[in-house]
């Protein structure tokens, strides 16, 4: 038979009812023709040749009939009609030899009514061929009724129920694909748009993005990484350097040779350009991508133009450090005047009094003018350290120094400095260097304690390193902070408000100083509490 209904109702769809109609026609027709053909090779026809070659005919017309309607604009019922004259066709076909089997062709129209009727169709067609069969038994006077009479209508109604359930089957599959379809075509649909606003973001933002996949493909590019390229390769690629500005970069250290290798990295600055001419530096940022089975599916590169940045910081520095610069000569020539001042015994007490208040200050000062300095140095060097020259010493004196220098400043404010807890450590460090680490802290803990309160500095070996710390009473440090507390120039909320002078520098200086080392330098604090400085230095590599 051919191809069935497919919907779950009676009603075939328009697009298939054409072809539908005229499959199961022609299908019919070909046996029919063929059975003709054996009607006229066999000689004598045993029945009435006259009877069967009109039922032929009328297969014949209604198959003509079939090809020549457009049943796709025609009501569905109306389709019904051609089975029907089947039936009558089959039913002359079979009273014209009932001895030859040829009612077993009610087999195509009662499967076709079955398969594209639906429930009305199965019975139709059945309770239709019955009456045809039994009307043409009826009229054979030599038939005698038998169990064989029954066998053929039994056929027929196990035949098309056949049918009618393949084409439910069939209907339940259609439906079920259908909205599958429609499911994946949604996701299709939002999965486009998805990928459309992605694409837009992307274009809009002004860094450049890279999306490459596992084989080395570029899958996904924007907007501004089109530009940045136009912007440095003009005429041909300039040279690269490192973050320095004069190293020259090797070609397999670019940011996208990098990603090719798997590596992931943050923030790798690349200059563009000849030292002598116009530059441009690009920050590149590259991250892996992988699967939920931990499979590498990637990368994403994000490239960044901070040449305005990094000169708007280098105007900056310079700034600073030319102002910084001014203030060091009077400065110097200020503490000479009252060292010179203060060596002078002819100097009453009440006058050297206010004279040593503003000799530390003086110096202060000058402290404050050489942390300015000593950062304006390294302005951008993002791998550049301090010079250091370390070796195995005891840290006590150098916290007992420190001390000392602070107490008349904790002394003001009536700041008691508890530095018991340092016992002999042996430290790999530089004594200079370390000092001004200490330096520091400890004021750091005396200028922002309370009236009355505590400063404790402790030090200790903990495995391979050496660890001090430094603790206070004070007013603490507030959680929002405590991420930038060691950025240069960086100063707290609560140190603003609280009219506290400070350059912001200190910290970010000292932090540099432990690093440089290979160590460390961390911080807790609890509001209105206190914090604790720990500051992690390599232990001594021979302890006497």
């Amino acid at each position: 038979m051919a191809e069935p209904n497919l919907q779950t109702g009676p009603l075939a769809p328009d697009r298939t009812r054409d072809r539908t109609a005229v499959l199961n026609q022609l299908m019919l027709s070909a046996v029919v023709v063929a059975l003709a053909a054996l009607g006229v090779i066999t000689t004598p026809f045993p029945g009435d040749i006259a009877l069967f070659f009109l039922g032929v005919l009328s297969v014949f017309v209604m198959t003509a009939l079939t090809l020549l309607i457009p049943w796709n604009r025609v009501a569905v019922g109306w389709m019904a009609v051609v089975p029907a004259a089947d039936m009558l066709a089959i039913a002359v076909l079979r009273a014209s030899s009932p001895p030859s089997g040829l009612g077993l062709l009610w087999l195509f129209p009662v499967m076709w009514l079955a398969s594209s009727f639906g429930l009305a169709g199965l019975v139709g067609g059945v309770v239709a061929t019955v009456v045809l069969f039994a009307t043409v038994v009826l009229l054979d006077p030599a038939h005698h009724v038998t169990y064989s009479t029954f066998l053929l209508p039994l056929v027929l109604l196990a035949l098309a129920a056949s049918s009618y359930l393949t084409a439910r089957r069939f209907a339940a599959q259609r439906s079920l694909l259908d909205k599958q379809a429609q499911v994946l075509a949604a996701a299709l649909e939002r999965t486009r748009r998805q990928e459309q606003e992605v694409t837009e973001v992307l274009d809009a933002v002004d860094f450049g993005v890279v999306r490459i996949d596992a084989d080395g493909s570029t899958a996904v590019t924007n907007e501004a990484h089109g530009r940045l390229q136009r912007a440095l390769q003009v005429g041909h690629a300039p040279a690269a350097y490192q973050d320095d500005g004069t190293t020259p970069l090797p070609p397999d250290e670019f940011p996208l040779e990098r990603a090719l290798r798997g590596e992931a990295f943050s923030g790798q600055l690349v200059w563009f350009g000849d030292p002598t001419g116009p530059r441009h530096v690009l920050s590149v940022t590259a991250r892996r991508l992988t699967d939920t089975a931990g499979h590498d599916l990637g990368a994403v590169v994000v490239s960044r133009d901070v040449t305005a940045e990094l000169a708007a910081l280098q105007a900056r520095d310079e700034l600073v450090a030319s102002v910084s610069h001014e203030l060091r000569t009077p400065l110097t020539s200020i503490l000479g005047y009252l060292d010179l001042v203060l060596d002078d015994p002819s100097v009453p007490v009440a006058a050297r009094r206010s004279i040593e208040i503003a000799e530390r200050n003086a110096e202060r000062l000058l402290a404050i003018v050489a942390d300015i300095l000593a950062a304006s140095r390294r302005p951008h060097a993002v791998t550049a350290q301090l010079p250091i020259e370390p070796a195995d010493i005891d840290v006590r004196p150098l916290v007992r120094a420190a001390v000392e220098s602070m107490l008349p400043r904790a002394a003001e404010r009536r700041v008691r400095i508890d530095d018991t807890g340092v016992g002999e450590v042996w430290a790999h460090v530089d004594a200079h260097r370390l000092r001004q680490v200490l330096d520091n802290l400890i004021a750091n803990a005396v200028k922002y304690n309370v009236d009355g309160g505590q400063v404790r500095i402790d030090a200790a070996v903990d495995g391979s390193d050496v660890c001090i710390e430094v603790t206070d009473t004070g007013v603490g440090i507030a959680e929002h902070d405590l991420q930038r507390l060691f950025q240069r120039f960086y100063r707290g909320r609560s140190v603003r408000s609280s009219g506290m002078t400070g350059t912001g520098l200190g910290l970010a200086i000292s932090r540099e100083i432990v690093r440089a080392h290979g160590g460390d330098i961390t911080v807790r604090s609890e509001p209105g509490v206190g914090s604790t400085f720990t500051v992690r230095v390599p232990q001594a590599r021979s302890v006497p």
